[in-house]
């Protein structure tokens, strides 16, 4: 990434966003050192102005912010890093900067699964179930979704909440990866079912 640090002294503003909700946690600087050191450490590494020196969100407190990706602006002098943070992303203790309540809901959580499912099949890492899945090929897949919704059908008639959540997130996780094989995203299916919608 070919970054402008020339036009703040050396420079850059750094916005840190939730990679699952999308709030805004906290505004920060990089100079050239700390954008580097977040790259290789992949923890959120700012040039604090007050103190004149590198420092790591969550070096004294221990809420880190994982990086998830690091985006430049339109004229690479601003930077977007979505990240995980390990805890409140205030030094007060709130869950950011700009005093706003930072809930992780399940859909979001499911939209941020698919992108790292689809990662996945980029990385192959091994060890990884879901890069065994993907290994295992597309029929193998669709054998396994199906074999997700007829647990789920069976657990359906008990009465047990936690074993019938428990077989719907199966066959949900299973039906991402099915649709990351066809290169299908979740927000497409979305948009069939708001296209057949009828208030």
């Amino acid at each position: 990434m070919d970054l402008d640090f020339s036009k703040a002294g050396g420079l850059i503003p750094a916005v840190v966003q939730d990679a699952i909700t999308g709030k805004v946690l906290m505004v920060g600087f990089m100079d050239r050192e700390a954008y580097e050191k977040t790259v290789k450490s992949r923890l959120v590494t700012f040039y604090s102005r007050t103190r004149k020196r590198l420092w790591t969100k969550g070096e004294e407190s221990g809420n880190h912010l994982d990086v998830v990706e690091i985006l430049a602006d339109c004229d690479n002098d601003t930077l977007l890093v979505k990240a995980h943070p390990r805890g409140p992303a205030c030094h007060t203790g709130a869950d950011t900067c700009f005093g706003e309540k930072n809930g992780r809901d399940g859909m979001q959580f499911i939209e941020y699964l698919q992108d790292f499912i689809i990662r996945r099949k980029k990385e192959m890492p091994e060890g990884s179930y879901t890069t065994k899945l993907f290994k295992s090929g597309i029929n193998k897949i669709a054998q396994k979704v199906g074999e997700e919704a007829v647990e789920l059908v069976i657990e359906a008639k008990d009465e047990h909440d936690d074993l019938f959540l428990n077989e719907a997130a199966d066959l949900m996780y299973h039906l991402l990866v099915l649709l990351s094989a066809r290169n299908i995203h979740l927000n497409d299916v979305g948009k069939v079912l708001s296209e057949r919608h009828k208030e």
